[in-house]
């Protein structure tokens, strides 16, 4: 990079054949036989134009990011010794992967705020990850306040996303805090006035040769925070709709990468994509059908539970956060007449199904055609910028983001079809607003539903006694 900024110099000054540098003019002598002095807007422009030049560098000039050192265990070192390198990095993804997926059902079995806080650590780290790229591509130009912002942006950006949920679906719990009210009732000026304070940081930041840059990686963070906090955000609002529309989710996507790489590694012959040259058609196909009868399975098991099933709510007369309720229609069986092909096959006329079953095909069906393209994403990325992973932090596997890449945009999927095909009317959560309301917005409401009720005949009108 420095050496890259002297060519740019040697070319501003004028630079002869073998690298001799023509003095610039004296005040006063014509250069080049011009009588004309260059004025300070023309020497402003040539200083933007020499760094503007190193701004618009190509792909092949980005420089390539040190690999990260390996953190396998030794003891799965010396243990896979033998092996060749295909076979170790299989067996040391298998047990990673198994390591995982344990620690996963144990976070399961801690509950819902648990895995909140699980969201979070992984939101964190994978911005950690994207923006420490963005820092070691850039470092030698020594950018002020980038790391510093990037996080300031962060903190402000989860501080209006979780606000706003505590508003939504906490309000009766809020109510009776009172260090809450004021938080609350304005949590949106504060937001935005964090936000602003970051802004003005920013704009205060600004180097006249870094222009560019500074907004590029002002771009970086804004970009990133839109892809990891804002989907990490929808990934906790699928949660507080009931567990298992956070679990049938993030398992078909974990299931199609297990399973689309077993059959890829065992069956693979034909490339997938230019993009990820390890994939294969076989394990793409081989990962859909997988998928999709998991995700079956899966959803017949959990709609079982009311721990899965249930939304996470606050009860007021208990002072705590409860997952009870009468499961809805959809966690509920119901009689499906079968089509005449199938009826010969499986000798009978109707299959007893939970509906959200049918609604779990949809899911995994996204999960295993639509949400690979996440990872073939962020394989292109990685290209862009030469690296192998995002970071080392899980052996075999790379970094957070490398295993979270497709997550994120099937949370976005989930979060969609939830509020265009599934969700209602929460009753819940309207009792919820009404309680924190003055008593007279509660009265009026009370005689405005009365007189609707009575229209509609299903209250009778009371007699007045004169």
């Amino acid at each position: 990079m420095t050496r890259e900024l002297d060519m740019l110099e040697l070319r501003h000054r004028g630079a002869g054949p073998g690298g001799a540098v023509t003095p610039p003019p004296r005040e006063g002598e014509a250069a080049g036989g011009d009588h004309e002095t260059e004025s300070t807007s023309d020497k402003e422009t040539d200083i933007d134009d020499r760094y503007g030049d190193l701004d618009s560098r190509g792909d092949s000039d980005v420089a390539e990011i040190p690999p990260s050192l390996d953190r396998t265990p030794e003891i799965l070192k010396k243990a896979l010794s033998g092996l060749s390198s295909r076979w170790k990095n299989w067996w040391i993804r298998g047990i990673l992967t198994l390591t995982m997926i344990s620690l996963f059902f144990l976070i399961i079995y801690m509950g819902s705020f648990m895995l909140m806080l699980l969201v979070l650590g992984i939101q964190v780290k994978c911005f950690h990850e994207i923006i420490t790229i963005g820092y070691r591509v850039y470092h030698s130009y020594d950018l002020p306040w980038f790391r510093t912002l990037s996080w300031y942006f962060l903190l402000c950006v989860n501080y209006f996303f979780y606000g706003e949920t505590v508003a939504d679906y906490f309000a009766t719990f809020v109510q009776r805090e009172e260090q809450l009210q004021f938080l609350i009732r304005y949590h949106r000026f504060i937001s935005f006035a964090l936000y602003l304070a970051g802004f003005c940081m920013f704009v205060l930041s600004l180097v006249k040769k870094h222009y560019r840059l500074q907004f590029y990686m002002f771009a970086w963070t804004h970009v990133t925070l839109l892809i990891i906090v804002t989907q990490s955000h929808l990934v906790i609002q699928n949660l507080f709709e009931g567990m298992i529309w956070f679990l049938v989710p993030i398992s078909s996507v974990i299931c199609n990468d297990i399973t689309a790489y077993l059959f890829g590694f065992f069956f693979g012959r034909t490339p997938l994509i230019k993009l990820s040259p390890k994939k294969t058609w076989e394990g793409f196909i081989g990962g859909f059908f997988s998928t999709v009868i998991f995700g079956f399975i899966a959803a017949c098991l959990l709609s079982k539970y009311q721990y899965f099933v249930c939304p996470v709510e606050y009860r007021s007369d208990i002072n705590s956060f409860v997952t009870e309720c009468e499961p809805s229609e959809l966690f509920q069986l119901q009689s499906y007449s079968l089509p005449p092909f199938l009826k010969a096959v499986l000798r009978r006329e109707t299959v007893s199904l939970y509906p959200f079953q049918i609604h779990s095909i949809a899911l995994s069906t996204f999960a295993s055609l639509i949400g690979p393209f996440g990872g073939f994403f962020a394989s292109g990325f990685k290209r862009a910028f030469k690296i192998k992973d995002f970071a080392n932090t899980i052996p075999g596997h790379g970094g957070i983001v490398d295993r979270f890449d497709c997550q994120y945009l099937m949370a976005t999927f989930v979060h969609v079809y939830i509020t265009s095909f599934i969700r209602g009317p929460n009753p819940s959560r309207v009792l919820q607003q009404l309680l924190v309301l003055q008593p007279e917005q509660q009265l009026n409401i009370y005689k405005t539903l009365k007189t609707h009720l009575i229209e509609k005949g299903i209250l009778q009108p009371t007699l007045k006694v004169s």
